[in-house]
């Protein structure tokens, strides 16, 4: 099977009601009447994209009355349903996704083939979707197919962003940001719902002003909601959610008084204004005007997603109180944290709801998702937002935070300095709201999303209010889902564990643990080996002809794919390649296996040390590449514009993942479970949810090194990162390759910066782990060489990969913080 296809084994069969259409090759085939209805070409004279098209709509054809269904048994039914709400969904491309999930994928390959349709080229068609750029965008991705699978009722809520966080290219080293704007063409799989658009009402208007948006205080103004729907579907096809994704429009989209006194372009500016405000993802928040413009965005998320959900619950309840039981709301991390002055508001201005009820629900209703340890990513947003925007929330956080403080000094007689770091508002210079307090206070849950980060969560982060509210911090580890991340992006170990262990594992994972029995068996691992060296191979060929870059498949692939952060670590990475390449320097009769070191990943476009950070790793790779005498010992090669579509191509053929954040500063990571799957053995640190990876596989089965989170802790008052470079020859070495520009020979001075920060503060302790980072490596190495026993500690990997679906997530969410059951429709 090539590259992309999917092996959908499982004993479940393609349903009846989607075989028995015709969907390609005759006259009345779904494929040739979308080609004739849509496009007006019959099929010999269209191009790719009308193809690709037609065919997306022809899917979109097959599951549109189980869509239809989904939602009608939720009507009758009447359960509690699940509203996930985030800023972020990074879906991916939705064709080979929804086939395989629908069981489609042998009927629609094969009639494409016999139809003469190159099925990878429409493939390629379809750009990834531009609606997040990192973990916790693919995470809200993987929850949604999992909710759908498991049947729970539930409703994603997002924004519709035009313009993706933004298209990397490398021009002379150099990150370079370009528009993403993957709406450009139609997307087949979008269903505009123009009926149900909501209102919005804020305390400011927008305008354009020298060709940027400017916000005007004191001028109250209305926009509106347009929802776009995207279907998500359950694995089996039995159950469509909805994705639905917010797009904003002024209430008068042509201003026809001014175009008739001939202010054309003034006609149209409120329309322009308005539909700047979800124009792109996420905009940078290193100006006031970006900062301003994020804040709305979040707002708007909240306004019109709870305008909806209410008017859903309101549909089929007249009594206030059953809220709680008939809506559970998760808010992913604290962009929606706004939730809770909103609900409150709907609840006490609309529904004149007294303020005690109204607090009960909105905290019944609500469940708060944290993301990260770093105080920096905690958001706190200056009071004059709301002043300008929202000046009706802004009274309602006050009065929350005015009871709420007055029961913590009730509680805690005499402790103002408990009050003062417990507040929802940060007093200084400028008043701001801690969004993560409003978000803990306002609802019933706040979970971590890994053992290590809930537990640093509770006794760091946020300690003062874990102890006031004990009853409310759980943990919830993330998981991914193995339908996209294993069965759709690995056909060929796919097929393997199937021929080894059945099928059940691609609707029940817990089952692959059934491969531990045959982590010994020579003939499993020939298998699991050819699969590993068929990804590489298909991976070395798509990247030849995608770049010309030439890969050598039989080399060690060692990955780290990531958001450029220096907490990330890429520059310990680095670190750990320019002493190897010394060394081979040295030394060229050296014995290691042959080596490629992949990064992938984007730098925030305001984050000079994280864009230097690419530039250096491309220098790096250009430095070793210009010298023959390393060239078939160690390459590196960095991959741009890194998105879902590329993490499925380079995971499968991933023999190495590097985890090796500082420990304590990963709140779990996600990619550490997709490579963990895909039989990847990890080289990490003890940080996040490899921890407990590595518990559920035995660390026998790891490589894990360096400084624990208590370590780095209790170090940071004594650490002197200049100790290593002055003892360690080779520390010293690699970062007199830096100090002596040798990678920058045309550019003198370039990574003093860097240089600077690895010997002054090193906050993130690169040195302090570089020499153990060198050791578990040359451990790695040694068990490479031994390719029987790689195979057994690399099958023990997958097999233990099982708790980290998330569908395990899922179940654990619905049972013990929605309170939420399946709602079957057969």
């Amino acid at each position: 099977m090539d590259e992309g296809s999917v092996n959908t084994t499982s004993k479940q069969s393609v349903p009846q009601e989607f075989s028995a259409v015709p969907f390609v090759g005759q006259d009345d085939a779904l494929f040739e009447r979308h080609l004739l209805s849509d496009a007006v070409v019959e099929r010999t004279s269209s191009y790719e994209r009308q193809r690709f098209e037609a065919l997306a709509h022809s899917v979109r054809d097959l599951l549109a009355k189980r869509w239809i269904k989904t939602q009608q048994a939720y009507d009758q039914a009447n359960p509690k349903r699940i509203y996930y709400m985030s800023m972020e969904f990074l879906i991916g491309r939705s064709l080979t996704n929804n086939v395989t999930n629908l069981l489609l994928h042998p009927f629609i390959e094969r009639a494409a083939l016999d139809a003469n349709l190159d099925w990878f080229g429409l493939i390629e068609q379809e750009p990834d979707a531009g609606l997040g750029n990192g973990g916790l965008g693919r995470l809200a991705a993987c929850f949604l197919d999992s909710m759908a699978t498991m049947q729970l009722p539930a409703m994603g809520y997002g924004l519709r962003y035009e313009y993706g966080m933004f298209q990397q290219s490398i021009e002379q080293g150099w990150q370079r940001e370009r528009p993403d704007n993957w709406l450009r063409r139609q997307d087949p799989w979008e269903v505009s719902r123009r009926s149900e658009a909501v209102e919005i009402r804020l305390g400011c208007t927008f305008e354009m002003h020298q060709g940027s948006l400017q916000i005007v205080a004191g001028r109250p103004s209305r926009l509106i909601g347009i929802p776009y729907d995207r279907p998500v579907i359950g694995f089996g096809g039995k159950t469509v959610n909805t994705l639905r994704l917010w797009s904003a429009v002024a209430p008068d989209y042509f201003d026809f008084q001014e175009f008739s006194s001939g202010d054309f372009v003034g006609a149209l500016v409120g329309s322009i204004a308005a539909q700047t405000l979800t124009r792109v993802l996420y905009p940078d928040d290193s100006t006031e005007m970006g900062q301003g413009l994020r804040f709305a965005q979040e707002y708007f998320l909240v306004a019109c997603s709870l305008a909806d959900l209410v008017r859903r619950f309101r549909r089929d309840n007249a009594d206030w109180r059953l809220l709680p039981d008939k809506v559970a709301i998760q808010l992913n991390d604290t962009h929606p944290a706004l939730a809770v002055p909103e609900l409150m508001r709907i609840l006490v201005d609309e529904a004149r709801l007294g303020w005690d009820e109204a607090w009960d629900l909105t905290v019944q209703t609500l469940a708060y998702t944290n993301h990260t340890l770093l105080p920096e990513a905690l958001e706190k947003w200056p009071v004059h937002y709301f002043q300008q925007m929202l000046p009706r929330q802004l009274e309602i956080i006050y009065e929350i935070n005015g009871r709420f403080l007055a029961d913590i000094r009730t509680r805690y007689p005499g402790d103002e300095g408990l009050v003062e770091r417990v507040s929802l508002i940060e007093e200084g210079q400028e008043d701001k709201v801690r969004m993560a307090n409003l978000a803990i206070v306002g609802s019933h849950s706040t979970n971590g999303v890994a053992a290590i980060h809930s537990g640093l969560l509770r006794t760091t982060t946020v300690r003062d209010l874990a102890e006031i509210f004990p009853q409310r911090f759980n943990n919830k580890t993330n998981g991914v889902t193995p339908r996209r991340w294993l069965l759709m992006a690995n056909p060929g170990l796919s097929r393997a564990i199937s021929n080894a262990i059945g099928d059940t594992w691609t609707h029940d994972f817990s089952a692959i643990s059934m491969l531990k029995a045959r982590a010994e068996d020579p003939d499993f691992q020939r298998s699991f080996l050819e699969a590993k060296r068929d990804a590489k191979a298909q991976f070395g060929n798509w990247l030849r002809s995608a770049s010309g870059q030439v890969v050598d498949p039989d080399s060690i692939f060692d990955c780290q794919i990531k958001r450029i952060h220096e907490y990330k670590r890429q520059m310990l990475n680095a670190l750990r390649v320019i002493i190897l390449y010394n060394r081979l320097r040295a030394a060229p009769d050296l014995n290691i296996a042959p080596r490629t070191f992949f990064f992938a990943g984007k730098a925030a476009p305001g984050y000079r040390i994280a864009k230097l950070i690419i530039k250096f790793l491309n220098n790096l790779a250009g430095t070793i590449d210009g010298d023959p005498s390393i060239r078939g010992r160690i390459k590196v090669v960095f991959l741009p514009e890194y998105c879902v579509s590329l993490a499925e191509r380079l995971i499968p053929a991933a023999d190495v993942s590097n985890q090796i954040s500082t420990a304590g500063y990963e709140a779990s990571g996600t990619s550490n479970m997709k490579f963990m799957m895909n039989g990847a053995i990890t080289l990490g640190t003890r940080d996040g949810a490899t921890i407990e990876m590595a518990e559920r596989a035995g660390e026998d089965n790891f490589f894990l090194f360096g400084l624990t989170a208590q370590q780095v802790s209790e170090s940071r008052g004594w650490y002197n990162p200049r100790w290593h470079y002055d003892n360690d020859i080779e520390i010293r070495q690699a970062l007199d390759v830096i100090a002596n520009d040798d990678l920058s020979q045309n550019e003198r001075g370039a990574f003093v910066p860097l240089l600077d920060i690895l010997l002054t503060s090193d906050r993130y302790m690169h040195l302090a782990d570089l020499r153990a980072y060198l050791q578990a490596d040359a451990a790695l190495c040694s068990l490479y060489s031994n390719s029987s026993e790689w195979a057994r500690r690399a099958i023990l990997n997958v097999a233990s990969s099982g708790n980290f679906s998330s569908d395990r997530s899922i179940a654990q969410y619905a049972s013990e913080i929605w309170r939420a059951k399946p709602c079957p429709l057969d």
